[in-house]
């Protein structure tokens, strides 16, 4: 039976999970949507105030109902918290490759959880796309908040300026740092975070995983991460492409986390 209170045809609190979105701007008790996300709410669902939905702000997820809508502008009333997960401690260094395929990646591994994505400049990036990554970073972040939403994440994961392999190897400080190297067969990835896991007890560390361009690594690549402490693991013994390898060992991770 609906619940007395809610007045949304797509919200049904025993059998179905309102709808979520992402709210623009928030405070302490409203949030708004603004842009395509109103848009689409308003012409697509055909909003009207009383109308329940999940919302995220910042980093937690409230109940909420439509206070108004003013022009191309949604504006709500925080009911009350819904309990969320938080992200997951992985950040993950990816190479930039083919643009399809590594957005693709991108949102998948949103998907599985991640808390951060470095895209990062190898030296067998195609220099064309190296070029122009800093021109896709918003399309990027863009994909990172729609499949958030879809995913029904509490919150988006940031996704930084890209930045040149030797500055993002180097910049990770403290943390579990794995480097996918198709050299390596001795250590897996889920026996190196399975180590890595037992030894931190009953506390996540946080999780570095580090994805290669097509092609591979650099012996010098692999030599600079050694130095800087990254610990080489495999994910078996066949080749990958890019796009696999990245999202493959984002969920091993994630289902020894969860």
């Amino acid at each position: 039976m609906r619940s007395p209170q809610c007045l949304c045809r797509f919200c049904d609190n025993d059998l179905m999970t309102r709808r979520r979105w992402i709210a623009d701007t928030w405070d302490e008790a409203t949030a708004s949507l603004t842009g395509g996300q109103a848009s689409h709410l308003i012409r697509v669902l055909r909003a009207q105030p009383g109308m329940e939905f999940d919302i995220v702000a910042g980093d937690r997820v409230w109940h909420a109902v439509i206070a108004g809508i003013t022009g191309d502008a949604v504006r709500f009333n925080l009911v009350a918290e819904v309990q969320s997960d938080p992200a997951l401690p992985i950040t993950v260094l990816l190479s930039i490759f083919k643009f399809d395929r590594m957005e693709w990646a991108l949102e998948k591994v949103t998907e599985l959880g991640v808390s951060r994505i470095v895209p990062i400049i190898a030296r067998r990036s195609e220099k064309h796309l190296a070029q122009a990554a800093s021109n896709r970073t918003e399309r990027w972040r863009k994909i990172a908040r729609e499949a958030a939403k879809q995913s029904r994440r509490s919150d988006i994961p940031v996704i930084e300026d890209p930045l040149p392999l030797k500055t993002a190897a180097r910049r990770e400080g403290e943390a579990v740092k794995l480097l996918l190297a198709e050299q390596e067969r001795a250590t897996t990835l889920r026996a190196a975070l399975e180590e890595s896991l037992k030894a931190a007890n009953d506390e996540y560390p946080e999780i570095r995983l580090a994805t290669g361009p097509e092609g591979g690594w650099t012996a010098e690549e692999e030599a600079l991460f050694d130095d800087e402490g990254w610990k080489p693991v495999s994910l078996g013994p066949r080749i990958l492409r890019a796009e696999t390898a990245a999202v493959t060992a984002t969920a091993v991770t994630a289902s020894l986390l969860e």
